[in-house]
């Protein structure tokens, strides 16, 4: 069996791919991993050195693709709109990507080429550039008065220092501008329940929104009753109970001076006289409202008198209904 050899690389090739330079070729870095927001501009830095006697004809970035001849992101479709050459021809190669997305997490190596055919050199291993979002890490539900943590996220360490901002319900937390990408809320109260996202000082990127819900026990619970709480023996009074609490409270109606309850939910109908309240409790606790009058007048008194008598061989029925209604 005959083994076939692949053909030779020039050893320029070779020595670029294993990142050493050769005397006076060389490009260098500022960072090797950059870690940016979706959204915004990255400045990929660096430097690059070549013998005298030679005159630059072409320098460009590439994504590092397996390929003698990469293309010039300048060139490409998905680039070409975003990435400006800030460098020159002489040893400054740095460029400015725009508007950068997940999409454009790679890694991306500086190329130039002389007027000379030995003249040309790439600079592996280049950058790796990875592009994250923002996520909000927070509890679903917390406690009033208990202290909550919120995290913004990201899927690496960014390279800039950062200066968070937080939002809660589109509207922005100044005091909280922080170089800490957590939020601490302590003795919490059902004001701060909301949608809560977070950002990056000075960028237009804002992360999707993460809901805290606060729960407390029932308070401010009172009764309310439709129409008058006097009424007439047989008709019956609506007496509405209302209350705020997270979760939503059930509720238990009471008759003062009986241990039992007389009826649940929202609304209650009172048929006897009597002082009458709600108690609304949920997990976190209970509290009740004062208590509200109704009063039931007797209803109409009626009075049947019945005359028999017997005429003609007739029988006579004379009912006569006196009705008094005493209010």
């Amino acid at each position: 069996m005959s083994v076939r050899m692949a053909p030779r690389l020039p050893l320029i090739f070779l020595l670029m791919i294993h990142g050493v330079s050769s005397a006076g070729w060389g490009v260098s870095y500022s960072h090797s991993h950059i870690c940016a927001l979706k959204n915004s501009s990255v400045i990929l830095s660096c430097t690059f050195t070549y013998p005298t006697g030679y005159k630059i004809e072409k320098a460009y970035w590439f994504k590092n693709l397996v390929m003698y001849e990469p293309p010039d992101l300048s060139k490409d479709p998905e680039y070409r709109q975003r990435v400006q050459y800030l460098g020159d021809t002489q040893q400054n190669c740095t460029i400015r990507l725009s508007h950068v997305t997940q999409k454009d997490s790679y890694k991306y190596c500086f190329r130039f080429t002389t007027d000379k055919p030995d003249g040309k050199w790439i600079g592996y291993p280049g950058v790796t550039l990875t592009v994250t979002d923002l996520q909000v890490e927070a509890p679903e539900r917390v406690t009033e008065g208990h202290n909550v943590s919120l995290t913004c996220k990201s899927s690496c360490t960014l390279t800039d220092r950062a200066t968070f901002i937080w939002y809660r319900n589109s509207q922005p937390l100044t005091e909280r501008r922080d170089r800490n990408n957590q939020l601490l809320l302590q003795s919490v109260r059902r004001e701060d329940a909301g949608r809560y996202s977070c950002a990056l000082h000075e960028h237009s990127y804002i992360s999707l929104a993460a809901h805290l819900s606060v729960m407390y026990p029932p308070k401010s619970v009172s009764v309310s009753i439709t129409g008058s709480g006097v009424i007439v023996e047989g008709d019956s009074v609506t007496l509405i109970c209302s209350s705020d609490s997270n979760p939503p409270a059930e509720i238990s109606w009471f008759k003062e001076n009986q241990s039992s309850a007389v009826g649940s939910g929202q609304s209650f109908s009172a048929l006897k006289s009597g002082r009458f309240y709600c108690e609304a409790h949920n997990q976190h606790g209970s509290q009740r409202s004062d208590a509200v009058t109704v009063t039931v007048h007797p209803g109409a008194d009626r009075y049947v008198i019945v005359i028999a008598a017997t005429s003609g061989g007739l029988f006579i029925i004379i009912s006569i209904i006196i009705i008094w209604f005493i209010m």
